[in-house]
């Protein structure tokens, strides 16, 4: 009898020792197997386009990238804000800073990634010289792309900016000299105005680069006019202000400024998305 429950004792004592072997091993491997989730907003082209082909690079370091794919201006740091994103990268600086002066927001800049020119298009033109008189001029109704592109077009000789205004925050009202009597229309989306300029409407346009791109339009070689690539209007990665030293955001920067993600956008977009070095 003591022979029998001396061997059940040491039959259930293996099993034990062997159930805490099994556990520590799956942990070891578990803790091995761990990454960082990072969840980033972004515009679908080419911000989501450049995060896919960061992804696998990222997966190397650690990082499980997840990208959320936004087609306006307001939601990706309106989500950013509420906590549904890590991180966002869509906007420029001028809009970032635009949006934390009207919003609140405590967001800060993690890093800049690219430039995306902004053009002139026209159905009816081929080139700024060929603008009648009074011809009308249709921009989005972003306040912070205002002044980008009235410095554009004081820059191509159409208007005059008084002296002294800052140009990225110009307005219409800051036109002194305006030649050919150039109406400008700021009633229009964003998102929108490959749409209008597909149906023909006003004389030329100004589209950002994403949604050129988005649409279908190259801006090289579709626009009339672009936007000096020597531009302050860097687009960025946004975080809430802390997170830009984490280890996963500055991760994140540092591969999207990586040779093989350069050489990516410019290969991808040649002129029309020109990567920060």
């Amino acid at each position: 009898m003591k022979k029998f429950l001396f061997s059940l004792f040491a039959a259930v004592l293996v099993l034990a020792l062997a159930a805490c072997g099994t556990k520590d091993d799956n942990t070891k491997d578990e803790g091995a197997d761990e990454k960082t989730t990072l969840t980033v907003g972004a515009s679908n082209t080419p911000h989501a386009v450049i995060l896919e082909q960061a992804k696998p690079l990222l997966a190397e370091k650690g990082i499980d990238l997840k990208i959320e794919s936004y087609t306006d201006y307001v939601l990706p740091n309106k989500d950013l804000d509420e906590g549904a994103l890590d991180a966002n990268y869509f906007q420029h600086i001028p809009y970032l800073e635009s949006q934390i002066a009207d919003f609140g927001y405590d967001f800060v800049n993690a890093g800049a990634i690219h430039i995306e020119p902004i053009g002139v298009y026209s159905k009816k033109y081929d080139s700024l010289e060929e603008l009648p008189e009074g011809a009308t001029i249709l921009i989005s109704n972003s306040v912070a792309d205002h002044g980008r592109v009235l410095a554009m077009l004081e820059e191509k000789g159409l208007i005059k900016l008084a002296d002294g205004v800052e140009k990225v925050k110009a307005e219409v009202s800051d036109i002194v000299e305006n030649p050919k009597n150039l109406k400008f229309d700021a009633n229009y989306e964003a998102a929108l105005m490959p749409q209008l300029y597909n149906n023909d409407e006003g004389d030329a346009l100004l589209i950002n680069s994403n949604f050129a791109i988005d649409a279908g339009l190259n801006p090289k070689e579709e626009s009339i006019a672009l936007e000096n690539q020597e531009s302050p209007y860097l687009n960025v990665i946004a975080v809430k202000k802390g997170n830009e030293t984490s280890d996963a955001i500055t991760t994140l920067v540092e591969v999207l400024t990586s040779k093989e993600i350069q050489d990516f956008i410019e290969e991808e977009w040649p002129g029309a998305v020109v990567p920060v070095k």
